[in-house]
């Protein structure tokens, strides 16, 4: 099958065409997870890429595995994808419960400095940050509703919890960063805003 990377097949459609030995149907769903999954799992793992990368690796090469018995209709694809790198990057973080993290020095940017983007890079650590101190159920609510634009539904589904129990994760989650960051205004550039 000649596929485009624009293509409007689903994604269940191309993981059983992979199933069924069609290699380029597995590229086209690498191009569509791999950013979305690398972003959610470095969010999850404290912004850790290279960890990170290894967890989207890993997921992928499950999706892979169980590609050739996937059953339409059952699951969404996506949902099934998050769920596994949610438990991926849950295992990884009790792993390394000893280990200060805090201790480890952040990497120097070498890249050109502007001033839009390091006030963004700011904030987004500061997120981070604050997102480190939350119970781990509560990062990964408030990571797939709020940056990865999940539907209530559909966290749910890869938390395997109810849409009651999603609202009031994300609801407790966001009111602790807002605690957290609060004193932190001006300095990450939101002023009087």
């Amino acid at each position: 099958m000649a596929l485009d990377l624009n293509s409007d097949i689903s994604d269940e459609a191309l993981l059983v065409a992979y199933g069924n030995g069609d290699r380029e149907a597995a590229f086209v769903l690498t191009t569509r997870f791999t950013p979305r999954v690398l972003g959610y799992a470095t969010r999850i793992l404290g912004g850790d890429r290279a960890e990170a990368e290894d967890v989207t690796q890993e997921a992928l090469l499950r999706l892979w595995k169980i590609a050739p018995d996937w059953r339409q209709g059952e699951a969404k694809v996506t949902t099934w994808l998050y769920r596994v790198v949610s438990n991926l990057c849950t295992d990884r973080l009790r792993k390394r419960r000893n280990v200060d993290i805090d201790a480890i020095e952040e990497p120097a940017d070498t890249r050109p400095a502007v001033t839009q983007r390091l006030i963004a890079e700011d904030r987004a650590r500061a997120l981070i940050g604050a997102m480190r101190d939350l119970p781990d159920r509560q990062k990964q609510a408030v990571t797939l509703r709020h940056i990865e634009g999940l539907t209530n539904p559909e966290i749910a589904a890869i938390m395997e919890i109810s849409t009651e129990a999603v609202e009031s994760l994300t609801a407790r989650g966001k009111r602790a960063l807002a605690k957290t960051l609060a004193h932190r205004r001006k300095e990450l550039g939101y002023g009087d805003e």
